[in-house]
């Protein structure tokens, strides 16, 4: 199944999702607003080997009640209280003075997340855009490339909407043409998709745009490969982060992109609309900004790049909290208590009958996503009933191709929410919905 039809794939399953919780009447759970702490409690320091104690008092640190297992971070993630109430209180402090003169530290905020995000992704803040989502940073790379009759653009069938029906769309107007890799279930290795980007690559070829993490089936591609292939042929690069920014342990000056996009409110578990654009300073002269308006950013790119007017400053300086919230825990261990997650789930989930994995179960060749097809069970149902009687919230993602249930785990997880997504699934494989 490629993202072209998962656009309208997720507005039906968030239509048949809330229909099947409608049916449910007043039978549907709902977390009681003061069932979680009103303030953050100090982090503790992470041991060198973390124990599932100590990932309890990370799960402590988010508004998340006891007995709620979210495990959609695919789609949106939570963000823990200190996050939380640095936002709440800058934006308080911003309306009871929106004057200039009381504004001024607002400003050097958003430059202070600018460098925090340079650090997390190891490069310069004059290489980084402050943007809304990772769609918008796609998009702004698909307006901005200068492409021509006769030029192409190489993609995979996977890729988010944003990267895949942005380039179709606009290949329309200005005459370019695009090719499409498909992706093959399960991912069948690296060295796969290596030769046949090779293969694919021509003189015509001028931009390679790929998902580092597909949201789909969770396939991991070979990022720093892929760029590195690219470059040699002169080809740029725009890799879609959305998946992989707060998950992996992304170093960008190893990967060697051209562009690299990622959103705030997924695995960074940072606020809403508020995404970062990564340009390499070697591209910035062959993008142009699509947008043109007031109040641009202060250094490199940022200054004719992110003119975008007015902006939610709180949010931006919530996300350089939330990096500081990661890199505190440590992203390595993030990364890894991530992937023990996701381990934990696709090995429950062989040992169902009836169970069809979509995720690849070698892992080097995945990450904390995990789809499956739970037999012949109406997939919008068991979606609600395990959201409403097991309180676990996944994604469901029925109609077309690799259709069924979604679980994107990640650090704020338990492993006992694990133990009971997969008891309630064996429960109702064996029983029906």
């Amino acid at each position: 199944m490629s993202q072209h039809s998962l656009g309208g794939e997720l507005r039906f399953s968030r239509r048949a999702f809330a229909r099947s919780l409608a049916v449910a009447g007043a039978a549907a759970w709902v977390p009681g607003a003061g069932s979680a702490s009103a303030e953050a409690k100090p982090l503790p320091v992470t041991p060198s080997n973390p124990n599932e104690a100590f990932w309890e008092s990370v799960r402590e640190q988010f508004l998340m009640p006891p007995g709620l297992g979210v495990m959609n971070a695919a789609n949106l993630c939570p963000t823990p209280l200190p996050v939380v109430e640095a936002q709440e209180r800058l934006t308080r402090d911003m309306d009871r003075d929106p004057s200039f003169p009381n504004r001024i530290k607002l400003g050097e905020g958003r430059e202070a997340t600018r460098k925090l995000l340079a650090e997390f992704l190891r490069v310069t803040a004059g290489e980084i855009v402050l943007t809304r989502n990772t769609s918008e940073g796609n998009n702004l790379v698909s307006s901005g490339v200068d492409l021509k009759e006769g030029e192409e653009v190489l993609l995979f069938s996977d890729n988010h909407p944003s990267n895949l029906d942005a380039w179709k769309s606009k290949s329309r107007r200005f005459g370019f043409g695009v090719q499409i890799i498909e992706q093959i279930n399960p991912h069948p290795g690296d060295a796969y998709y290596l030769d046949t980007v090779a293969k694919q690559l021509t003189a015509r070829t001028r931009v390679l745009a790929f998902t580092h993490l597909t949201s789909t089936v969770g396939d991991l591609l070979p990022a720093r490969e892929l760029c590195r292939m690219a470059r040699e042929k002169g080809v740029l690069t725009l890799v879609d982060g959305a998946q992989s920014l707060g998950l992996i342990d992304v170093n960008l000056a190893e990967m060697q992109p051209d562009f690299y996009t990622a959103s705030a409110h997924k695995w960074p578990c940072g606020p809403k609309e508020v995404g970062v654009l990564y340009i390499n300073k070697t591209a910035h002269s062959r993008i142009w900004p699509s947008i043109i308006s007031a109040f641009p950013g202060s250094t490199g790119i940022s200054k004719s790049f992110e003119s975008f007017g007015q902006r939610d400053e709180p949010a931006i300086i919530g996300f350089g909290e939330a990096l500081k919230f990661q890199s505190k825990i440590g992203r390595k261990q993030i990364e890894a208590r991530s992937r023990q997650l996701c381990q934990a789930l696709i090995e429950g989930l062989q040992k169902i009958d009836g169970v069809k994995l979509w995720t690849s179960t070698e892992p080097t060749r995945s990450h904390s996503v995990v789809s499956f097809l739970p037999g012949n069970l109406d997939i919008p149902k068991l979606a609600a009933a395990l959201y409403e009687k097991d309180h676990i919230a996944g994604a469901p993602r029925p109609g077309g191709q690799r259709s069924g249930l979604r679980f994107s785990p990640h650090f704020y997880n338990l492993h006992s929410e694990v133990d009971h997504a997969l008891a309630a699934v064996r429960r109702y494989m064996a029983r029906g919905v």
